[in-house]
């Protein structure tokens, strides 16, 4: 079972913040750093000193570290014309010396596009499933050829497809809840299928939704990895727990409840449950990114036994 570290900067955390974090996501031995792409906080939080851009502090990393893998969870497809974003994403994948992966969503945050002046198309999905083409195929063209495009939302011509990653594929991620479209959308173009923070039931009808989507095609169901995003909190007595709930404004109940929470063990048996149903790895989302020894303690105590 892989565990990567998940993180949500747009609650409050500067470029520095995510560095430390993202060392020691690296020193401990996790398998990944990723962010969300978010520029508008949610809830009851003061979000400052403001948001951080996904893809500009992945650059940073990917200079400043050497092992993890990097990625996004998921990147807004409103936010970046498709072009663009497979310029940006395969440009950070040749600084980072291949460690890249590119989660890719609709966007569904309204309140952000308002707030930074972003168009909010009504009709995402197909927009989505456009991006993928684009994205996918300019990585694909062959180095000398071009690549064009037609489509209801985007058209290119001639592109020269530069410049080309690292990796010889970038992994690509697609997650979300939906029953019909977004399995086909896994199907068609993922790597990677998350469920974002469901039940361990709600996850396995999603991975078979996905299985089923990817056979119907005809791909294997292991070349499609499953895996689950959740919260973490993990204490090693009851009184810690406590204090970790509090400091991200949560109850140790519903924790328990709606993601990973509890003793190491606790945490280590439901990861297992979600074993059971399909996944394979695991985002452990992080919301007090200055409790370094909480990243400690899942690394000696969850990992570990995982391992």
């Amino acid at each position: 079972m892989d565990l990567r570290i998940f993180t949500e900067p747009q609650q409050g955390a500067t470029y520095d913040t995510l560095l430390t974090v993202a060392k020691a996501t690296e020193d401990l031995g996790f398998d990944a750093f990723f962010r969300s792409d978010h520029y508008l906080k949610m809830g009851d939080v003061s979000g400052l000193p403001g948001p951080t851009d996904a893809w500009i502090t992945l650059a940073g990393l990917a200079r400043e570290t050497k092992r993890i893998r990097l990625g996004t969870l998921m990147t807004a497809g409103t936010f970046r014309l498709p072009g663009v974003l497979a310029i940006q994403v395969a440009q950070v994948d040749q600084m980072s010396g291949g460690r890249v992966e590119l989660g890719l969503g609709a966007g569904w945050y309204e309140e952000e596009h308002k707030a930074y002046g972003i168009p909010f198309p009504k009709e995402k999905i197909g927009r989505l499933e456009e991006q993928l083409e684009i994205v996918t195929g300019l990585w694909a063209t062959e180095s000398g050829k071009t690549f064009d495009f037609r489509g209801s939302y985007y058209e290119l011509a001639d592109s020269p497809a530069l410049p080309k990653p690292a990796q010889a594929k970038i992994p690509v991620l697609i997650g979300g809840t939906g029953a019909t479209r977004t399995p086909r959308l896994a199907a068609r173009f993922a790597d990677e299928f998350n469920m974002p923070f469901g039940s361990v039931e709600d996850s396995g009808r999603q991975f078979a939704r996905v299985r089923d989507a990817a056979a119907e095609i005809g791909r294997e169901a292991d070349e499609i990895t499953l895996s689950a995003a959740l919260v973490v909190c993990v204490g090693s007595d009851d009184q810690e727990l406590a204090r970790r709930a509090a400091a991200i404004g949560r109850e140790v109940d519903e924790l328990r409840a709606n993601g990973l929470a509890g003793s190491p063990a606790e945490v280590v048996d439901k990861i297992g449950r979600y074993a059971e149903a399909g996944a394979g790895r695991i985002y452990l989302q992080v919301l007090d990114l200055h409790d370094l020894d909480h990243l400690e303690l899942i690394s000696a105590q969850v990992q570990a036994q995982l391992s």
